[in-house]
């Protein structure tokens, strides 16, 4: 019996570094969103030390990632908007297969400005935020934004809007939120990962438009909360929909997404939230694959396909334990939920990934 034993163990044992050998040989590729790129960064480097498995991830902006999916070069995409229903039908007409969401974790999106000598944060309202990147607002001294921050000395400095130059979650999230709050907005411009923008410079990626912020006295651009941190630039408060002029923390961010329910298919909106104590632009980001992965062209082979579903449960649950650190929210429990199902569902041809 005891040299049975030993000899199970030297079969497990020996399974066990082949199957780590399999999996330190597999190179995954994704690309998309910038909004969480210093997340993911943080996220693919600790799970190559764990498994072996390096992910190439490529941050090019939510509609690059989108894109690139659909073209089938990378394993997966990343995206801080949903997909429409018209994408998916796109996706599932081409393909024979469904795009399943995996939401990763919870962000913000904060107005942020350049304004030497004022050191305490500006409060926005939406509305107000709206009519600054129409245009209507031409400088920093104007009543509408004095009204709200009494006892500001503001600069006669001109308003310059910085906005996204690509295909961009962080600008879905952000238009998205104007077209609820402003009726001008909504009419005028819309929402979506590209608009029409009535004016200002163009900056690529949440990179691109914190630097131009930085450069030019009197701007003011939408960035992701953890870009803001980094680049120490002012950021203001944003009142929501209670009344209440809250400054976008992780905890205000976790807030916004206290729901009671969470849809099967993971696509949710957290703009302009009904929390009291919730920040208003916040929004879950997605990771976004192929539920029968042996459909896209990128993968070669089971192990890669078995890899990403294996890293999507990890960054699922444990891995959210990096999340509040970089100043993203974890996921709330019943989103954890919903990824646990929608993970399992996912296959390579009849083969299970979980």
């Amino acid at each position: 019996m005891e040299v049975m034993g030993l000899r199970k163990l030297a079969l497990f044992f020996l399974l066990g570094v082949v199957g780590l050998a399999q999996a330190g040989g597999v190179r995954l590729t994704g690309a998309g969103a910038t909004f969480p790129y210093p997340l993911y960064a943080k996220y693919f480097a600790e799970y190559e030390k764990l498994t072996g498995v390096r992910v190439n991830y490529q941050s090019i902006g939510s509609g690059g990632g989108v894109r690139q999916l659909f073209e089938q070069t990378v394993h997966f995409g990343a995206s801080d908007a949903p997909l429409s229903d018209a994408e998916l039908k796109k996706f599932k007409d081409r393909y024979g297969t469904d795009v399943v969401h995996v939401p990763t974790a919870l962000g913000a999106v904060v107005p942020a400005y350049n304004l030497p000598g004022v050191k305490k944060p500006l409060n926005f309202t939406g509305p107000l935020l709206a009519e600054l990147f129409l245009g209507k607002v031409k400088t920093w001294n104007d009543p509408r934004i004095a009204k709200l921050n009494p006892g500001l000395r503001l600069p006669p400095l001109p308003v310059t809007v910085v906005h996204r130059s690509d295909g961009s979650g962080t600008t879905y999230i952000w238009t998205e939120y104007l077209s609820k709050v402003s009726p001008e907005w909504k009419a005028r411009v819309g929402f979506g990962k590209s608009v029409r923008w009535p004016t200002g410079l163009g900056g690529k990626g949440n990179e691109g438009v914190a630097g131009l912020v930085r450069q030019v006295p009197g701007a003011i651009g939408y960035v992701e909360l953890t870009f803001a941190l980094q680049t120490k630039l002012p950021y203001g408060a944003v009142q929501n929909r209670a009344g209440r002029f809250v400054l976008a923390t992780v905890e205000t961010v976790r807030k916004a997404a206290e729901l009671e329910d969470f849809p099967p298919d993971a696509r949710v909106s957290l703009t302009d939230t009904p929390a009291p104590e919730g920040y208003p632009i916040s929004s879950f980001t997605w990771i976004l694959v192929y539920r029968d992965m042996a459909k896209n062209r990128a993968f070669k082979r089971f192990a890669e396909a078995k890899a990403l579903a294996d890293l999507l449960w990890w960054i699922s649950h444990d891995a959210q334990k990096y999340n509040e650190p970089l100043h993203y929210a974890r996921l709330p429990e019943v989103a954890v939920k919903v990824n646990e199902k929608n993970i399992q569902s996912l296959r390579f041809g009849d083969r299970p990934l979980r």
